[in-house]
């Protein structure tokens, strides 16, 4: 073991070293999970407030959506109420047309039926104007027969009572 004892002189430095070097080494180890550590914390603390800031986003965009989705349905809602003005308007100028209708077909019934009766009207009086004219006729030939001369007919019935004979 004197050779171990001759190799003091030598390796003690190396151990010294060997120590200080592991001692450096543990350190720098130490000192890099720490950076590590506060690098991993550092990201996830940006991590979260990348996820917070777009969580908040998120909210912002949704009240955003919803607020406009709101304010469609109430525009609807406007124009819902609009047109059911509107349908009642219709319905009103509807109902008021049937009726002018319906008056109307009255009216043109009422029309028709003194339509026919004067139609009835002028039948009748042209009946009773060819028996007139007949019946006329007849007492101008009577007259005629008796040697009398027939009177001047009035002016308003004389074209219809000319007789081929006259």
């Amino acid at each position: 073991m004197e050779w171990l004892s001759s190799l003091a002189p030598v390796l003690a430095p190396l151990c010294g070293m060997g120590g200080v070097v592991t001692g450096a080494w543990f350190s720098y180890r130490q000192v890099k999970r720490r950076g590590d550590a506060d690098e991993r914390v550092a990201t996830l603390q940006a991590t979260s407030s990348a996820q917070a800031a777009e969580g908040q986003t998120y909210v912002e965009a949704m009240k955003t959506v919803t607020a406009g989705f709101s304010s469609l349905l109430d525009q609807q809602r406007g124009m819902l109420d609009q047109q059911k003005v509107l349908l009642d308007q219709e319905r009103a100028m509807h109902a008021q047309t049937v009726e002018r209708v319906n008056l109307l077909e009255a009216g043109q019934l009422e029309l028709q039926r003194e339509v026919r009766l004067m139609q009835e009207e002028q039948r009748r009086d042209r009946r009773w104007k060819a028996a007139a004219l007949e019946y006329i006729h007849s007492l101008l030939d009577t007259l005629r027969a008796l040697g009398r001369p027939a009177p001047e007919a009035p002016p308003e019935i004389a074209d219809d009572i000319t007789t081929p004979g006259q």
